[in-house]
């Protein structure tokens, strides 16, 4: 009996040998945002993925946008095998011909047996992309320092809340804060902003905080610049804010009034090496269980629908439950606005190139 044994786990040790040796581990380099979302993403799909089929993620980060995606691909020397962008990025990027066409058939179902096209939320598959995340724009206040705060309008009062204000450096979401503090419903903004007199409005109000504003590039920097007293309120990414919240005990509050909603997708360069092993990744982090696992981390919402009821606690705080705290949340969800993913892909250029010109004015 025991040669038997002997025998077959021998055998068995000679196949997975032969399997490894047959089988060339790879490296595939992973972008995202940095902090504690690609903390996130490293726990939730780069270290079981890593131990699952032996290959690594390297993890780079960067602030956004196309810029590096397209002068990689032009160059004809891309390095970065996958990135997480804005979902507007992503339908641009695939019309410029920068990015792969993914094919969604090679999703797996969700772990309730739903066919993935089925099971991600409107908008999550794109040609070029698979969505992972649905996020937020929120602003947020020092508790601790200044009380009162009720609404998006009390970010542009200088008067009533004296202080510097962070925001972040572009022409988006700022346009559409400066518009909804100006009065109009979020149902409208984008109605306002495709008419140059809408334009002209959102600038105009943004003129009456600009010389009191602190432009902040990464996420990682509005919590900071809070923390240190640099500004009285900022916008920032609001699963950025509850990490300074949870984990490091931070007084600072959302305001949830006017966010504005967004998806991030994994997009593939043009022309990136690994692609096999990059779609592999892909698979597995947008499965359902991997979704969830991320989303106890950080609060930003899975997209698939397989994944909400397995959304818990804080990964180190099991009394504290994520679902509040998520963008959708009913409670967060009253005056909220999505990002028109359609209006920034045909729009971007002209109104990042107005929103730098004006910044030097």
């Amino acid at each position: 009996m025991n040669k038997i044994i002997n025998k077959t786990l021998i055998a068995a040790a000679v196949a997975t040998t032969m399997v490894a040796g047959s089988v060339q581990a790879e490296d595939i380099t992973v972008v995202s945002w940095g902090g504690a979302y690609t903390k996130s993403q490293v726990e939730a799909y780069h270290k079981p993925w890593n131990g699952y089929t032996g290959n690594t993620v390297i993890s780079e980060d960067y602030n956004g946008g196309l810029a590096e995606i397209k002068a990689q691909v032009e160059a004809g020397n891309v390095t970065w095998n996958l990135v997480d962008v804005e979902l507007s990025d992503a339908v641009r990027g695939c019309d410029e011909g920068i990015l792969e066409v993914m094919d969604h058939s090679v999703l797996p179902d969700g772990a309730n047996g739903v066919p993935a096209a089925e099971d991600f939320l409107p908008g999550a598959l794109a040609e070029c992309a698979v969505g992972n995340i649905v996020w937020s724009t929120v602003f947020i206040h020092d508790e601790s320092k200044i009380q009162g705060v009720d609404g998006l309008k009390d970010f542009f009062d200088l008067n009533k809340f004296p202080g510097k204000r962070g925001l972040r450096k572009g022409a988006k979401p700022n346009l559409e804060f400066a518009l909804m503090a100006d009065g109009v419903e979020p149902a409208d903004v984008y109605e306002v902003l495709s008419t140059e007199a809408g334009i002209d409005r959102a600038f105009a109000k943004l003129d009456t905080i600009k010389d009191s504003t602190v432009w902040w590039e990464s996420g990682a920097q509005p919590p900071q610049l809070l923390a240190d007293g640099e500004v009285v309120m900022t916008t920032a990414y609001n699963g950025r804010v509850f990490n300074a919240i949870a984990s490091e005990g931070k007084p600072f509050v959302i305001n949830w009034d006017g966010q504005v909603w967004d998806l991030d997708l994994w997009v593939i360069p043009k022309g990136a090496p690994n692609q096999e092993a990059t779609m592999d990744f892909v698979k597995f982090s947008t499965s359902t269980k991997a979704l969830a696992d991320q989303a106890s981390w950080i609060p930003y919402g899975p997209l698939r629908k397989s994944s909400f009821g397995l959304v818990s606690s804080f990964h180190s705080d099991p009394s504290l439950d994520m679902a509040p705290h998520m963008p959708t949340a009913p409670a967060n969800f009253t005056r909220a606005l999505q990002n028109d993913f359609e209006f920034w892909a045909d729009n971007s250029d002209q109104l990042n190139e107005r929103f730098n010109a004006w910044l030097t004015k």
